[in-house]
């Protein structure tokens, strides 16, 4: 059955089936060496189908240029998506399926464990009525987060090479690692990528272009209580684990992820390890407001403080950093990067939309370091789950919307 589908599709099935899971604790860079593994088939793709100056660099980087064939004053774009999978599902042995024609009713991915993608959990499948849809088959993720946008890159890069008629200035290519743990610039050089301008591909579903994220913090904490037979406790003991419930509970309670939509921010209890002596946990913080971002980040350091007091001794450490930052105010003076990339999804006949995205990509990052980055659909529902789902006309619409980004920006005079 895979062999009938697009190329764009094929490709992201050859892609998916490689285990690319990143780390958020790790002391290496990327923060998996799996990752590679699909780094190494990029490169080889990308010089079969005849990109120039392709390369891995040491920290992962695949890099690869479509070469200009106009003479025009064309801006050098860049188009970027990334490898790694996130660390909260597995991404190993990822089984894709297929469904044709998709009828707009329940879906099941799984008969003998009764796992059902249903309509009432994910209503814009609605709007995908007729198409063909790749998901999971209930045990993994899909990775259509991102290498959806890879395939559709990729793709396009192919069909701009292959169709010398169209114009275009400087296209350049980069798919990076450990974008999922808040990495995956940490090492790319901007001055070496050399363009004007980029977008990644890494958004949702069709039409939908993004230049707006949050404002995004990490607070790992560590808690040290105090051990003692429960027994004999009485004024003695500290539980690590019932401070950290403490903490928690002072943080707004309709300011958790579950209770928040557009553009309200939250507080999220990422991960917990721990016991009576010691616990262990991260936060993060989001907002699309830098205001209320900044007080939220005050809040929890409040909370801590507050705590450290009523226990007269420094039970909790924090660590508190910035992640990355609402592009939104950046680009808000580069706004031709943001209508041309409208403009081209209308022209290949695709209504678009814009939406303020619950979330970051490696253009945030970008954007501040420089590099003016909004991001492009992928045609993709429900990330970071094994309710995963991608339509492959979504896909073909991606690939067209970067041939016709490089086209409108080659006819520049």
């Amino acid at each position: 059955m895979f062999e009938k589908l697009p190329g764009v599709a094929q490709r992201f099935i050859k892609y998916v089936k490689v285990d690319t899971q990143s780390a958020y604790v790790s002391d290496s860079y990327p923060s998996t060496f799996k990752q590679l593994n699909l780094a190494e088939v990029l490169v080889e793709e990308l010089k079969e189908i005849g990109l120039k100056d392709v390369y891995m660099d040491e920290f992962g980087y695949v890099f690869g240029t479509v070469p200009a064939n106009v003479e025009s004053k064309a801006p050098k774009i860049g188009f970027l998506a990334h490898m790694d999978t996130t660390p909260e599902v597995s991404g190993a042995n990822v089984k894709p399926q297929v469904v044709e024609n998709y009828d707009g009713n329940d879906i099941v991915l799984n008969k003998e464990k009764n796992i059902v993608l249903s309509v009432e959990d994910t209503p814009e499948l609605k709007n995908c009525i007729g198409q063909t849809m790749i998901t999971t088959d209930g045990t993994t993720l899909l990775g259509a987060d991102d290498k959806a946008g890879i395939a559709e890159i990729i793709t396009a890069a192919e069909y701009l090479i292959n169709h010398p008629e169209i114009p275009h200035g400087t296209v350049k290519v980069a798919f990076t690692p450990d974008e999922e743990v808040g990495r995956g610039v940490l090492n790319f050089d901007i001055k070496k990528f050399d363009v004007d301008f980029a977008y990644t591909l890494d958004g949702g579903p069709l039409g939908e272009y993004t230049y707006e994220t949050f404002n995004a913090a990490k607070a790992d904490v560590v808690i040290n209580g105090k051990n003692v037979h429960p027994g004999l406790s009485k004024n003695k003991m500290i539980n690590s684990m019932e401070i950290l419930m403490d903490l928690n509970s002072m943080l707004p309670l309709n300011q958790r992820p579950q209770y928040t939509e557009n553009r309200e921010g939250y507080f999220h209890l990422l991960n917990v390890s721990g016991d009576v002596e010691r616990t262990e946990a991260s936060f993060y913080i989001r907002d699309h407001d830098k205001e209320e971002f900044e007080f939220k980040k005050l809040l929890l350091e409040k909370a801590v403080e507050f705590i450290n007091v009523k226990y007269r001794r420094n039970v909790i450490d924090m660590k508190m950093e910035d992640s990355y930052y609402n592009m939104k105010y950046i680009l808000k003076d580069k706004m031709h990067i943001v209508k041309t990339a409208e403009k081209a999804i209308e022209e290949v006949g695709v209504k678009p939309f814009s939406k303020s995205m619950r979330g970051g990509t490696d253009g945030a990052w970008l954007t501040y370091a420089g590099l003016p980055t909004p991001n492009i659909f992928v045609g993709g529902y429900n990330f970071h789950s094994k309710f995963e789902c991608v339509s492959v006309f979504a896909m073909e619409k991606a690939s067209e919307v970067i041939v016709k980004i490089a086209e409108l920006y080659g006819k520049t005079e």
